[in-house]
């Protein structure tokens, strides 16, 4: 997006964040604990409790505008319009402006459909800021039956710089509401809307533009363009509806309503990478509170508070896509992971597998469950998880390197080394010289003692592309260690040290590497170090804590000997 609407959108920002960053004065014990309470809660990010704890506080102190707004915020971020809006309007019987409870309030005039209310705060210079306003401003003339009154509104936000592609793209959408389907599609014809006709959402919704006006072979050919196999079940379904030659009817935005939720919609789209999440909540929150149908936006509701670490709001959230809805399966994926983010991994197996019941045909739904049966070590489900995702596909391509990546280190943790070695050569052979595949083959081969130059040379190609990743480094020393090269390990199993310096599998490999060159003082204080830093509750496989103490008493040399082991004269080649 252009810079100046980003500008204008970022001010807004920071006015809301100046607004709400005015201590409340603390009149009574039970005030201060409820506040302070408040506040921390807001600091964590936990909206609910944050609501609960302002409501009490205000209580205590109707008349305090801070707390007042703090609370208005909490609760528009959790998705309480209604009493967000009750704590505005308090706030505006006070003369007290704010533009968090602006928001709040154009979001309850919209769903009332009041648009002359709205226009009249927008004169009143009373609303969000210049880019919602217009925007608002123009949906709200077409809700009062002005359509040439609306498209001249739209014109009037095109005039400011860098808000146009929000304005053509939003004036083609109103178009479309009314039936001037070639009206519409002449602006996204033109590329008026810039980029922000190139979404999924805007690809879709020109499609059935296109579909209206019996074109319905260049919808297809816009699909296939932008969005190649494999297609979400959304555009798959579309696509197919279109080459049936369906006509398909105009859903995307089918009211004045509509269109003022696709604005806070199309600005929380806008806002995901320029501004913090909570912000950009309130934008997706008024959307979905606009348009409880809109599946775009839960799911960005959903995934904001999936990052802001509220995983029991962004599992709810997840919940509200309904079954027949073409976001389904996302929505199950996104609330399987949210419920393994907060600790509960059986319920988040429950949905995946659930889901590929359902949805099994989908490669996404299937190399979830691989994903969350490899990271639950429980590899055997994990590969036949793989295995359906690659079923679904026809033909090869690169985009499936990843799933023969993740199928192969399955493989490889299940011993099944010709299985897994296979995987990852076909992954090296979609994807030539991807830095993780060449790494994990290359030490794999160190590990099993096979093909050790080959091993070497795909490390060190790994080293050449990510050369600030540790563990690649580590892989490194260590396959030269394996070699016999000790003095030339060491200096890659220091580096490799000094990026991942508490690392348990680094500090062994440092020590044995210390050892082998006969600085064994130093290759105990390593091996000591490695223990330290062993996480007890999951420890990897990589790193034996046992066999570190037996390196500790009796040293490495010993500890090769019990093991049947080359000494380490012979693996030198001495």
């Amino acid at each position: 997006m252009a810079g100046k609407a980003l500008g204008l959108l970022r001010n807004t920002a920071l006015a809301l964040t100046m607004a709400v960053g005015v201590a409340a004065p603390v009149t009574a014990e039970s005030l201060a604990g409820d506040y302070l309470a408040a506040r921390q809660a807001s600091f964590n990010g936990d909206f609910k409790a944050a609501a609960e704890y302002y409501g009490r506080a205000v209580a205590f102190d109707p008349g305090n505008p801070s707390l007042l707004e703090r609370a208005t915020l909490a609760n528009l971020s959790l998705g309480d319009v209604e009493k967000a809006v009750a704590l505005a309007d308090r706030l505006s019987e006070q003369g007290f402006q704010s533009q968090i409870g602006h928001m709040a309030q154009i979001a309850e005039l919209a769903q009332s459909e009041d648009y002359q209310a709205l226009l009249e705060r927008i004169e009143d210079q009373t609303a969000i800021g210049p880019l919602v306003d217009g925007l608002v401003k123009a949906w709200s003339v077409l809700g009062e039956g002005e359509m040439s009154g609306a498209l001249e509104a739209f014109d009037a936000v095109s005039e400011e710089r860098g808000l146009a592609p929000f304005a053509f793209y939003h004036k083609a959408m109103a178009l479309a509401s009314v039936g001037d389907f070639e009206g519409a599609e002449a602006i996204f014809a033109e590329n008026r809307a810039g980029s922000m006709q190139y979404t999924r959402r805007a690809v879709m919704a020109r499609s059935e533009i296109l579909s209206q006006l019996d074109r319905q072979d260049e919808a297809v050919a816009m699909i296939d363009e932008g969005f190649p196999p494999p297609m979400d079940p959304g555009l798959a379904e579309m696509r197919q509806r279109l080459v049936e030659g369906e006509r398909l009817p105009f859903t995307y935005v089918n009211s004045p309503k509509a269109g003022i939720a696709e604005v806070f919609y199309t600005l929380a789209g806008a806002l995901a990478n320029e501004a913090e999440d909570d912000f950009t909540l309130l934008y997706a929150r008024i959307a979905q509170y606009l348009r409880p149908d809109h599946s775009g936006a839960i799911l960005m509701t959903a995934s904001l508070l999936e990052s802001l670490d509220q995983f029991d709001l962004a599992v709810a959230a997840y919940k509200q896509v309904p079954r027949d809805d073409s976001s389904y399966h996302a929505a199950e994926l996104g609330r399987a992971e949210a419920l393994r983010s907060s600790g509960k991994v059986d319920a988040a197996v429950e949905v995946l597998e659930q889901l590929a019941g359902t949805h099994g045909g989908q490669a996404a739904v299937q190399s979830a469950l691989g994903d969350m049966m490899r990271q639950l070590e429980r590899y055997d489900e994990a590969v036949d998880a793989y295995d359906a995702a690659l079923a679904t596909f026809d033909d090869e391509n690169p985009s499936l390197w990843f799933l023969h990546y993740a199928r192969g280190i399955s493989n490889e943790r299940l011993k099944n080394w010709g299985e897994a070695e296979a995987d990852f050569r076909k992954a090296l052979e979609l994807n030539p010289g991807q830095p993780q595949v060449l790494n994990y083959l290359g030490y794999s081969l160190v590990e099993q003692h096979e093909k050790l130059d080959e091993a070497l040379s795909m490390i060190e190609q790994a080293v050449a592309a990510q050369p600030q990743s540790g563990y690649i480094i580590d892989s490194l020393g260590w396959a030269l260690y394996k070699l016999g090269r000790y003095e030339e390990a060491v200096v890659h199993m220091e580096r490799a040290a000094e990026l991942m310096a508490v690392d348990p599998v680094v500090n062994d490999h440092l020590g044995d590497v210390y050892w082998a060159v006969g600085r064994k003082l130093e290759a105990e204080f390593q091996w000591k170090r490695a223990l330290s830093f062993i996480d007890w509750d999951d420890a990897s496989d990589e790193v034996d804590p046992e066999r570190i103490r037996q390196k500790l008493e009796v040293g490495l040399d010993e500890v090769l000997e019990e093991e049947g082991q080359p000494p380490l004269k012979m693996a030198n080649g001495e």
